[in-house]
């Protein structure tokens, strides 16, 4: 299977745990304002629970913390109690702010790029970030919405990422009904799904193992 997975925005233990044996290669973490928020002292039960979880390759997935506009002391003591792998920046941290988390803090670093009308082309947007981050993230503006964006986007965003050695990844509005459509038009490195695989606000683990099917089966 070529294209990774990220399942996002979770929040307890017994979920993690039963994703245990999926080819998911990154679970993530908000610690944004929303409604799937955790503290660092909660995060750091879930990255222990992860840790013994034998996933994609038979390794445990990484882990990802979510943050916007994060002061880098605050993202210190944040990691200090919840050693993640990946932070996933959603806000408007510049390409010199990526470079110093990564080097301070060392950590890997991916940016979020929104989707919105009017943007700058997406090579305009990502090239400055050559050798500051680890991945490339597009989403639908405002993040875990729910809705899709125009996916036509999706090659030249991946072109962009290519040509600073990093992968792609697509979120917004994925679910277990379409994922299937954009792996195969658009063959994305790697797709995040955080709400298309919840009931009622919650994570489900069918919809989990589901989505995971979808994705894997190609």
């Amino acid at each position: 299977m070529s294209t990774r997975i990220k399942i996002c925005g979770l929040r307890d233990a017994e979920t993690i745990r039963a994703m245990d044996g999926l080819p998911i290669h990154e679970i993530g973490f908000v610690f944004a304002k929303s409604r799937r928020q955790v503290t660092a002292e909660a995060a750091a039960e879930l990255i222990r629970a992860a840790r013994s979880l034998r996933c994609a390759d038979g390794m445990p997935p990484r882990t990802v913390g979510v943050f916007v506009d994060p002061e880098p002391e605050a993202l210190r003591d944040v990691l200090r109690a919840a050693p993640l792998d990946i932070v996933q920046l959603h806000g408007s941290e510049t390409p010199e702010y990526c470079r110093r988390i990564r080097s301070e803090l060392g950590v890997r670093v991916w940016k979020v790029f929104a989707i919105r009308g009017g943007d700058a082309p997406a090579a305009e947007r990502i090239a400055p970030y050559a050798g500051a981050i680890d991945a490339a993230l597009i989403d639908t503006a405002g993040g875990g919405t729910g809705s899709v964006f125009d996916w036509r986007l999706v090659t030249d965003y991946k072109t962009a990422a290519r040509a600073i050695g990093v992968p792609l990844y697509v979120a917004g509005g994925l679910n277990e009904y379409n994922v299937r459509e954009l792996v195969d038009a658009h063959e994305p490195d790697g797709v995040d799904v955080s709400s298309g695989v919840e009931t009622d606000g919650v994570k489900d683990p069918v919809k989990i193992r589901s989505f995971v099917g979808r994705v894997a089966e190609g």
